[in-house]
């Protein structure tokens, strides 16, 4: 697997990506998790980790940067590539991107009823650091009230 950085003529196979990835979200969310200017407007905020194999995009990850925080999301795998370990290893990228561009910390949020997940960030080092409201001018697009879990890590050095 190849990790690199996003370029612009990326953003169509991004989109498609992150989309394809989110279908897991329709319980709750009655839109796509990404429109074409949400993905510009992250794209100009911070930085996509692409993973490729064999020349296909197989997975990514958004970070950015605020302070000594850093904050990684959307991780998306492609589903014909998941269970491979694949966003593991996009984690550990978007942590060493942080930690080299002098994070001393990494965030994440996510969904409250996407219960499967705060224990595999755990056990990658991550703990729940509190909660926060889903935006309210983003509410519409929820078919069931939902709020964020906050969960962070230390980073270090290596």
């Amino acid at each position: 697997m190849n990790v690199r950085t996003a370029t612009e003529a990326d953003l169509d196979a991004i989109l498609t990506l992150i989309n394809s990835a989110f279908q897991v979200e329709r319980f709750f969310k009655n839109r796509d998790r990404l429109d074409a200017e949400d993905l510009a407007h992250h794209f100009k905020e911070g930085t996509f980790l692409l993973a490729e194999e064999e020349g296909k995009l197989a997975g990514c990850v958004y970070v950015s940067r605020h302070g000594d925080r850093a904050y990684f999301g959307l991780l998306s795998v492609d589903p014909s590539h998941q269970k491979n370990g694949i966003g593991r290893r996009l984690v550990a990228a978007a942590e060493e991107f942080a930690r080299e561009t002098g994070a001393r910390f990494m965030d994440l949020k996510l969904i409250h009823l996407r219960t499967e997940l705060p224990g595999i960030y755990e056990k990658m080092g991550y703990h729940i650091s509190g909660t926060e409201p889903y935006p309210t001018e983003r509410s519409h697009m929820l078919t069931q009230p939902v709020h964020f879990l906050c969960m962070t890590k230390e980073l270090g050095h290596r």
